[in-house]
């Protein structure tokens, strides 16, 4: 097999059918995925750019534009390519997302920079709102997933919250273990309700073998749990637990994004 055939049967294929993940381009894409937070967090600390909350509100309106984009490109509004669907439409929202970042910091004169970086994202964001909407017809709009999906997160998410008034570790990083039960409880009710499959590799596993979704939740608090335990309790260095409050909030867009669109994607009925 060629090189061309390889790259061509491992990541253009699965998108072009559909078929979901599997290990090769898992792998990679997950190698990408850790030098891209390297290379970004320097070049954030390089320019003087904090990683604060401030700075992770200001993201918000880009983590659900990638959201938006691509339901809208499950719902045909948008073409199906390379760059609409995951993982290309992150590179797509990487971007947008920079060039705001870059023309807000280094040319916001006089002005809270932050402030116009948040600006920029919500122009984006209700510019794709906008064509949802002058697409309506387009969209066949199914409301009943709410009959799953609302009692579902609120047991999901009630759990958490009780659990952040017993476990420290899990009170200290509640906002990322509520964005992944909010991405678990998606996955839970499109696939054990709604008719929809997994597309990656080790969570399509554990479903295929377990029979459910709800799987899901279990394998996302081990995940975070020891996630966080190694940056909160294991890393010493100072730089390196900078790195680790960058990585939690890669992690927090990892569970968010995902969700949003899962979610967006139900209520279109796609």
């Amino acid at each position: 097999m060629g090189l061309w055939e390889f790259f061509y049967r491992y990541f253009i294929e699965p998108i072009v059918n559909n078929e979901g993940y599997n290990v090769v381009n898992t792998l990679t894409y997950a190698v990408i995925l850790g030098i891209g937070v390297v290379v970004v967090y320097r070049a954030l600390k390089r320019a003087g750019i904090s990683t604060d909350r401030q700075f992770f509100k200001a993201l918000l309106p880009y983590i659900a534009l990638g959201a938006l984009m691509r339901a809208m490109t499950d719902a045909t509004i948008y073409p199906r390519t390379y760059l609409t669907v995951t993982p290309g439409i992150y590179f797509v929202v990487t971007a947008f997302t920079s060039l705001a970042l870059y023309v807000s910091h280094r040319h916001c004169r006089g002005c809270d920079w932050q402030r116009a970086f948040f600006g920029f994202g919500m122009v984006l964001l209700l510019f794709n709102v906008f064509v949802l909407g002058i697409s309506y017809s387009k969209v066949s709009f199914n409301w009943e997933v709410l009959k799953y999906f609302i009692p579902a997160l609120v047991v999901a998410e009630t759990s958490i919250w009780l659990l952040t008034k017993k476990v420290k570790i899990i009170a200290d990083n509640s906002w990322l273990f509520y964005a992944h039960f909010y991405d678990a409880t998606t996955t839970f009710v499109g696939v054990d309700f709604m008719g929809y499959w997994e597309q990656h590799v080790l969570p399509r596993f554990l479903i295929e073998h377990t029979g459910t979704a709800a799987t899901m939740y279990l394998l996302k608090f081990v995940m975070l749990l020891l996630v966080v335990y190694l940056i909160d309790y294991v890393v010493e260095n100072e730089d390196e637990r900078d790195m680790g409050e960058f990585v939690k909030l890669v992690i927090f867009l990892l569970g968010f994004a995902p969700g949003t669109r899962n979610l967006l994607r139900m209520l279109m009925g796609v």
